[in-house]
């Protein structure tokens, strides 16, 4: 078998994503009860090296190393073979080559003593580790479930793999409800049977769950507040849940609530954050502007606390300096309009906010079009490309510019795009 280690398995991600991969784990919890607080070590090690801090990614791997010996009572496991691949690895880099070969040996032992089972190329818990991590890399979910089918049949009676692939299984929830399977609906509820701890695993078949839900959710709402706020606790998808079938008001007082009972939770704040803004977004017309205040302090709050991941996070304040200073707003976008960092998905994201904004605050159409024309040509395949598709479409049906429906067309030529 290959040596298994975040450094082979190909995890590719810029450094922008990497900044906000590193911040997202930092809020998943790092509570001793945490089944994956060994992986989350590792994974954290393994981005601190890649962002050039080698000696915080060794400190990394060294609390992983603790951390899987504490949890599982014992010296040495399959649980470690990761672990000590990515110790070699990060020795080897350092030209540390005798450590290096110390934890290949260790990996080799491991190997011998643990081995996989007939006709398997992984360890069931390599095997889980590597699902869990990859779930963490958007483009890679796919593998990810696969693996965790593997670890599964394997040694099926770990119940945090079992849950961890049905959370995987469930993330794309609210873009497929409507097409939800019965069966999908029944691995939910047998998730939540098997694993009634998994508080994210509840929230998510309560949204699958659009009847007779009110009471469950309360019950569950008074659970989560009780526990410590993390990536993995469950208040996104309840809030969420209420904000869609129940009622925005109560989502903002469970927000509000959980703020109130974890003040110093940068988690809670960005929760809470968009909390406010869908309240301020269901007000089509004269909003609150009490509210619009209390959403742009709470999202300040929120960039401050993630500086170096916040781009969607600094979109959504600019909107809503918009419909209360124009000029904030138009300062927040020019200086993101002059980063040089960003990657080609967050270019395409805030070129389609821009376009909007430009569209529906400044009504300057032609410059509207123009951003969303650079989103869509940037060769990059997402949602916001998508978006800006659509409206480059809309407008060669509605527009009578016909320069601009020249340009338009010759784009969308190019761009092989249907239209």
């Amino acid at each position: 078998m290959a040596l298994q280690s975040h450094f082979t398995w190909n995890l590719e991600a810029s450094r922008q994503n990497l900044v906000y991969l590193r911040d997202r784990l930092e809020d998943i919890g790092t509570e001793e009860g945490n089944f994956w607080l060994g992986p989350i070590y590792n994974l954290q090690g393994f981005i601190q090296y890649q962002l050039g801090s080698t000696e915080e990614a060794l400190n990394l791997f060294n609390r992983a190393t603790e951390t899987f010996q504490r949890q599982k009572n014992a010296d040495e496991g399959p649980w470690l073979m990761v672990n000590f691949g990515n110790l070699a690895w990060l020795h080897h880099l350092q030209g540390e080559d005798e450590k290096s070969r110390d934890y290949l040996s260790k990996v080799d032992a491991l190997m011998r003593n643990f081995p996989a089972p007939p006709e398997e190329e992984l360890h069931p818990e390599v095997c889980a580790e590597k699902a869990w991590t990859l779930m963490q890399f958007d483009k890679e979910k796919l593998e990810a479930a696969e693996l965790f089918q593997r670890a599964i049949r394997m040694q099926p009676d770990t119940v945090e793999w079992q849950s961890s692939r049905d959370i995987l299984s469930a993330q794309n929830l609210e873009e497929n409800i409507k097409k939800l399977y019965t069966d999908r609906l029944e691995e939910l509820r047998t998730a939540k049977e098997r694993d009634p701890d998994n508080l994210c695993i509840a929230a998510l078949y309560l949204l699958a769950q659009i009847d007779s839900i009110k009471r469950e959710a309360r019950e569950l709402a008074e659970r989560i507040l009780e526990r410590p706020m993390n990536n993995y606790c469950g208040i996104d998808p309840l809030l969420n849940l209420y904000r869609k079938h129940i009622s925005v008001d109560e989502a903002l007082e469970i927000a509000k609530e959980a703020q109130r009972r974890h003040p110093d939770s940068r988690y809670v704040k960005r929760s809470a954050a968009k909390c406010y803004t869908k309240k301020v977004l269901s007000q089509r017309s004269n909003p609150d502007p009490r509210r619009i205040k209390e959403a742009i302090s709470l999202w300040e709050e929120v960039v401050a606390a993630y500086p170096e991941s916040s781009l969607e996070e600094t979109l959504t304040l600019a909107d809503l300096y918009a419909k209360v200073d124009e000029e904030r707003a138009e300062q927040i976008y020019n200086a993101l309009l002059e980063r040089k960092d960003l990657d080609p998905a967050e270019k395409q994201m805030l070129y389609n906010f821009y376009a909007k904004h430009l569209y529906f605050v400044k009504t300057k159409n032609r410059s509207s079009i123009e951003y969303h024309m650079r989103a869509a040509e940037i060769p990059e395949e997402s949602k916001y490309r998508q978006k800006s598709i659509r409206e480059l479409k809309k407008t060669l049906k509605r527009n009578e510019d016909p320069e601009l429906c020249r340009e338009i067309n010759e784009l969308l030529t190019k761009l092989n795009v249907q239209f």
